[in-house]
């Protein structure tokens, strides 16, 4: 299996870079291979302490769990008491809300990418918008408990 080289984790950051800045936020922004293991993390220059570890988490949840951490929503939510059990298993947290999203291409799982600086929308609306031009794919099968219809973040 691959994951996400350098340069394109690298391209991938500067691509929420630039969103962030044309909202005049700073963000940090994560990608990890489909193991949840970092490829790269970068914190803007002002973006808050905590913002370099929530995206590190985000991606490492959209990465294992191989779905975008929106899709986790319903799951945390029916389940709390397992879904904060197993949210706390593996290396990194696994989160459920907007800005982390799977890197998936031919429908293998390469990795993930996390976003976190603005709101829950802000950081989700990035994340898809720069897998989108990546060229990731974008359509996941529901997670257990998701509403009919609900098939992607």
């Amino acid at each position: 299996m691959s994951s996400p080289s350098l340069g394109e984790a690298s391209a991938l950051i500067t691509a929420a870079q630039q969103r962030a800045l044309a909202l005049g936020k700073a963000f940090s922004v994560a990608v990890v291979d489909y193991g949840g293991y970092t490829v790269a993390i970068e914190r803007m220059d002002g973006a808050r302490p905590m913002t370099p570890s929530i995206a590190l988490a985000k991606a490492y949840s959209a990465a294992v769990m191989q779905r975008p951490t929106i899709m986790l929503k319903n799951w945390s939510n029916s389940d709390p008491v397992f879904f904060g059990q197993v949210g706390r298993m593996g290396h990194q947290p696994i989160v459920a809300t907007g800005g982390g999203y799977t890197l998936k291409r031919d429908g293998a799982i390469l990795g993930g990418l996390g976003i976190s600086g603005g709101s829950p929308e802000e950081d989700e609306e990035i994340a898809r918008a720069v897998v989108a031009e990546a060229g990731f794919d974008l359509d996941f099968p529901a997670w257990a408990g998701a509403k009919k219809g609900e098939n992607h973040g």
